[in-house]
């Protein structure tokens, strides 16, 4: 396993970077979610794939609201971890909207009781993935998104 090093100007935020908006909406009592921790988590992620403009929105939604935009969108009324929605890339080049991501912290609880933070991460990753091009359709596309997730992960290890 490789192992990923991150100086510390990586982890210093700088100023004429931070063109980068995060929008955090909990309408879920189900988990609580340490908004402030999420937002980190995502700043980490998008600078280390070198995202450092545009705006992304993280839902935080019941079982039922997710079941519904399944349904809604994808023809399956069962429940789901995430949902991306990706924004059209012919947005202008110097604050493009990157999408939103719904996230379902009951399905990362009854996934994993011990450790469902985690799973929210990944599924905020996973999602966030889309959001930048990454597919899991085929078995190729899914090797490489697992590839990229598995090194995100290790690297928001690393920094929090």
């Amino acid at each position: 396993m490789a192992t990923i090093r991150v100086s510390p100007t990586f982890l210093k935020p700088r100023s004429y970077l931070n063109l980068l908006k995060i929008n955090l909406f909990n309408r879920q009592r189900d988990l609580p979610i340490d908004l402030k921790a999420v937002r980190k988590s995502i700043s980490l992620f998008l600078a280390y794939k070198k995202v450092f403009s545009g705006e992304v929105t993280v839902h935080f939604v019941t079982k039922r609201a997710i079941c519904k935009l399944h349904a809604q969108f994808f023809n399956d009324p069962t429940p789901t971890d995430c949902i991306s929605f990706p924004y059209a890339q012919e947005k202008e080049a110097f604050d493009p909207m990157l999408g939103e991501v719904f996230v379902c912290p009951k399905v990362a609880e009854e996934y994993d009781p011990e450790n469902p933070q985690a799973e929210i991460i990944l599924y905020i990753v996973h999602g966030l993935l889309h959001l930048l091009g990454y597919d899991d359709q085929d078995k190729k596309e899914r090797a490489r998104m697992r590839r990229a997730e598995k090194a995100a992960l290790q690297l928001l290890k690393l920094c929090n």
